[in-house]
């Protein structure tokens, strides 16, 4: 994670804290979808993490895209912004948080795609390809699949 988290953690253990995470859905121009292989857990799912002191909201989707895929991504759409009962964790080293999650769109981007020490594997998918989503994900998709132009607000 970063710094800031670890300090924090030092502070409150495992206690429960409430983190700021942002992802992206990386849209072809085939239209396919991009999703990461997680080396935590082995669930297909969309590129994203945890927001760093000064960051914002989209510069930590961009940052965390690009340090997972190799990809730089320019403009996003806004997809949905998560939270509530249904986003508290408890990671695999016993640390619990309570997510407020931010769900982009990106269309533009540059790059090669290349894997870091998070990714098991990281591809493009069509609608028709897509394998099982990690569950907290699958929300993300089925909003994605009916977006409209309006983000979903939980």
């Amino acid at each position: 994670m970063s710094d800031y988290i670890g300090y924090i953690r030092n502070l409150v253990g495992k206690n429960p804290l409430i983190m700021v995470v942002a992802g992206v859905i990386v849209v072809n121009e085939k239209n396919e979808i991009l999703l990461q292989k997680r080396s935590d857990n082995s669930e297909w799912g969309f590129p994203g993490g945890y927001m760093e002191m000064g960051e914002s909201l989209t510069e930590t989707a961009k940052r965390e895209v690009y340090e997972e895929t190799g990809l730089t991504l320019s403009s996003l759409t806004l997809l949905g912004m998560y939270s509530g009962e249904g986003y508290h964790r408890t990671l695999p080293n016993g640390d619990q948080v309570q997510l407020v999650k931010a769900m982009f769109i990106g269309r533009e981007f540059s790059g090669e795609i290349r894997k870091d020490e998070e990714s098991l594997d990281i591809k493009f998918f069509t609608q028709e390809e897509m394998p099982k989503l990690w569950t907290s994900h699958e929300k993300v998709w089925q909003d994605y699949l009916k977006f409209s132009g309006q983000p979903t607000i939980e």
